[in-house]
């Protein structure tokens, strides 16, 4: 009796190392990271998010005016231009050739810069309009898409402009058990361009990768695997299941002959 049911108890453990095998080769992220230990390394992928054309700026300038501070309200978002822009409440649009168009400076060229390099120039612009003049400069359009298998795919608007892909998809709520963490796909448009970049989140080189900080406009998309689909058409289902019935039957014959023979 025991003889007989050897197959089956050979199939079991086949079938449950194979499941263990699959969760750790699929499921954690990182997995060539040494968690024994804590350990670190150095930061020299990021690079300060830049302006671009299509950029919307949003610029505040605090100036001394006989030791009261005074807040310039043609750069306030928030208020009416006095100097020909159209909508103030969206800030300073940069222009297809890179420049902005600002009180007192006029057109300023601006694409390529950081919005620390930007404030710079702006304060040596309005120092003889202004008395030590402050100026604070964001780009209030950044955002990304994270879509896919994802708790909440969405578009997210980034405020503080320093992101990287984790934080992105810990926005959209981290991905699915379903999810293909090895298969993450960050999609990019620069420079007239638009790039389709691999991500593997299952090993921690991402964290070196010149794509791991995300600029204005990043989309990702994340991959399900075929269970998520088996979850919803029940033709694949039976279809998944009548393979897997046939696999087992096999695996059983071949431990069968393999008996008999010994």
């Amino acid at each position: 009796m025991e003889k007989k049911l050897l197959p089956l108890y050979v199939l079991a453990i086949a079938i449950a190392l194979n499941s263990c095998n699959s969760y750790y080769k699929d499921v954690p992220y990182y997995q060539n990271l040494d968690r024994s230990h804590v350990s670190e390394e150095k930061i020299t992928n990021y690079t300060p998010l830049r302006i671009q054309p299509g950029d919307i700026l949003g610029i505040t300038v605090t100036s001394l005016n006989e030791n009261t501070t005074n807040t310039n309200a043609e750069f306030n978002a928030n208020s009416k231009s006095l100097a020909g822009q159209d909508n103030l409440a969206d800030g300073f649009r940069v222009d297809a050739d890179g420049a902005v168009h600002l009180p007192y400076v006029g057109a300023m060229k601006v694409a390529g810069l950081t919005p620390d390099e930007m404030a710079r120039d702006l304060t040596s612009g309005l120092e003889s309009d202004f008395k030590k003049p402050i100026v604070h400069v964001r780009i209030l359009n950044f955002k990304i898409s994270v879509f896919g298998d994802v708790l909440r795919p969405d578009v997210y608007t980034i405020q503080n402009q320093h992101v990287n892909i984790n934080e992105a998809l810990a926005l959209a709520g981290d991905l699915n058990i379903t999810a293909k963490r090895q298969n993450v796909l960050l999609i990019r448009e620069t420079g007239g361009k638009r790039e389709y970049i691999p991500i593997d989140l299952r090993n921690k080189d991402v964290f070196d990768s010149p794509y791991y900080y995300l600029k204005n406009n990043d989309m990702i998309y994340v991959e399900p695997d075929k269970t998520k689909y088996a979850t919803v058409d029940p033709g694949y289902r039976t279809t998944t299941l009548a393979i897997s019935a046939i696999s087992a039957a096999a695996s059983i014959i071949v431990s069968l002959l393999l008996l008999r023979k010994y």
